[in-house]
């Protein structure tokens, strides 16, 4: 019988992490959840969990900091060497202030907002591959928006962090192939998520993002939640370095 493989989440207690966690579980994988969930909304992560271990899956959760070191270097420490094949970045923490006001964007803001929705996914796919916890084939998957190359007010810093997190993707895309690793960002259209809803003018987003899809409504997390799905197929082995839109089209007009 095959070994179970385990998909490592970062930021999967809501949105689009826990949906793919919920898919990823769904079909075959172990999930282990890196969040961090205030305690009121427990009772929620607490269910979907259990919904996700009645599909037969091992789910492991810390809930903690993804961003600090002792973090990674916990939930690698109870990971099992050549266990993971798939490791999704949705990580979504960031400063949302605009470029002129009083509390305008300042550098620990950007910074902060690079560090959490940039660079650490590089941080955790490098702990996890020195640790030899990677399997012999690997998706490395990352979520991106279209903020990537448009302007929305406030969301300049993210913006600069998305922008990172791709040029971090076509990096490691060249370097990490070596290692059996693939590298891929997923654009996702307008979803409602918790993260999505603090945006400023998110609402007007909203209605925007529906009359621009094709299909006239907005991407659901169950939506990227698939491209997931089929990015940890072995028949995407071959897709690496690219950004792939999630969206129905909506980035089109």
């Amino acid at each position: 019988m095959q070994k179970r493989q385990t998909a490592v989440i970062l930021g999967g207690s809501s949105g689009l992490g826990l949906a793919s966690a919920r898919k990823l579980a769904e079909t075959g994988f172990d999930i282990c959840i890196v969040h961090r969930t205030r305690k009121s909304d427990l009772p929620a992560f607490t269910k979907a969990v259990a919904e996700m271990e009645s599909f037969g899956s091992k789910i492991t959760s810390f809930n903690k900091d993804a961003l600090k070191s002792e973090t990674i270097n916990e939930v690698i420490g109870q990971l099992a060497e050549n266990s993971v094949g798939l490791l999704l970045h949705s990580i979504a923490k960031g400063s949302l202030k605009p470029l002129t006001s009083e509390n305008a964007l300042n550098n620990q803001d950007i910074e902060i907002t690079l560090h959490a929705m940039g660079y650490s996914w590089y941080e955790w796919t490098k702990a996890l591959l020195d640790a030899n916890k990677f399997a012999s084939k690997v998706r490395n998957l990352a979520f991106t928006s279209e903020g990537n190359s448009k302007v929305w007010p406030g969301y300049a810093a993210v913006s600069a962090a998305k922008a990172t997190l791709e040029a971090m993707m076509r990096s490691m895309a060249v370097e990490y192939a070596k290692f059996g690793i693939t590298s891929n960002c997923i654009q996702a259209g307008a979803t409602e998520t918790p993260s999505f809803k603090m945006i400023p003018g998110s609402e007007k987003l909203a209605e925007a993002a529906k009359k621009r899809n094709p299909f006239r409504r907005l991407t659901t997390a169950e939506d990227v939640a698939n491209a997931v799905y089929l990015m940890s197929r072995e028949e995407a082995g071959w897709i690496n370095g690219t950004v792939i839109k999630a969206d129905g089209g909506e980035s089109l007009s």
